[in-house]
């Protein structure tokens, strides 16, 4: 894979320039992301992240600054954007586009308990009453509608024989007529902040953000954050169902639809690890990192319907 320049104190420092923030005193390279390089920067003794993205266009960039303003003024607390002196949440560096953010204090933590996952939930069904903005994407880039792409650049192999055997299984719960909404997509532990006394959490990183179905973030969540091992933790999956109710009941088709929307959440990660560490940006020291998320889609569809209850 790429490896992408580091960022220096000057470059910084000329990266700054349009906003007012000043007297930058440190930088720091933040781990994790392999589509954005992202910096802790201190100021004026304020903390904010920049978001360099490497992969994405300015116009996709763009949105994901409306979308979290939106977010925002719908009183949906996540992270919220720097403003340059004359108005603009975005900027460019080097023919990058650039987001600054206020960051947001708190911490990660890899294995939520299930007091945390708990209010995941409910932050997760508070987002899913977001009224969606006519610019949100209707489908997600590495959802079943691009999984023919596997016939493109593998066909014939085992992993292309098992994409297409996911679809056809979830074929049948993507023909109901399923509620959508503004959802994630992306809910792992890494996009999730807890706080220091544990009492709150906000889900940030809105890149994947899409109008699409609501169960497909469930899904995705409990790939994301029942997950131990190639298992899942059945008393997480009912504390993050738990949370979701104190917000939104499920209909009753939703909840049939559940396991097989996990399923599909997983497959879905999967085949984005497939084609981006194989294909698109080849990468031998993760080639093989799709192989835990499909072992947690064929995990979750050898439970049976009642794993995926409250």
């Amino acid at each position: 894979m790429k490896q992408y320049r580091i960022l220096n104190k000057q470059d910084v420092t000329c990266i700054l320039m349009p906003y007012s923030i000043k007297n930058l005193t440190n930088i720091e390279k933040l781990s994790g992301g392999c589509e954005n390089t992202n910096y802790l920067i201190t100021a004026n003794n304020r903390h904010y992240v920049l978001n360099l993205f490497e992969r994405k266009s300015l116009d996709h960039v763009r949105v994901l600054a409306q979308l979290l303003s939106h977010l925002n003024e719908n009183n949906f607390k996540t992270s919220q954007t720097v403003s340059t002196t004359d108005g603009q949440n975005i900027t460019c560096w080097n023919k990058k586009p650039i987001i600054i953010k206020h960051f947001i204090e708190g911490k990660v933590i890899d294995n939520l308990p299930n007091q945390i996952i708990e209010l995941v939930g409910e932050a997760t069904g508070k987002l899913h009453q977001v009224p969606p903005p006519d610019y949100l994407p209707k489908i997600i880039d590495y959802g079943q509608e691009n999984f023919k792409l596997v016939n493109k650049y593998a066909p014939k192999t085992p992993f292309g024989d098992w994409i297409q055997a996911v679809k056809r299984y979830i074929q049948p719960y993507l023909e109901m007529d399923l509620p959508k909404a503004f959802i994630h997509s992306d809910l792992f532990c890494d996009n999730i902040i807890v706080s220091s006394d544990k009492e709150s959490i906000i889900i940030m990183d809105f890149e994947e953000a899409a109008y699409y179905y609501r169960v497909f973030d469930i899904g995705m969540a409990i790939i994301g954050l029942c997950s131990e091992g190639k298992v899942l933790n059945q008393e997480k999956v009912k504390s993050f169902l738990i949370g979701y109710a104190k917000v939104i009941k499920l209909m009753p088709d939703e909840e049939k639809a559940l396991q097989a929307f996990t399923v599909y959440a997983g497959a879905a990660m999967t085949f984005w690890r497939h084609r981006n560490f194989n294909y698109v940006y080849p990468n031998m020291g993760l080639n093989n990192h799709y192989k835990a998320l499909q072992a947690l889609a064929d995990y979750a569809k050898a439970q049976s319907s009642l794993f995926f209850k409250c």
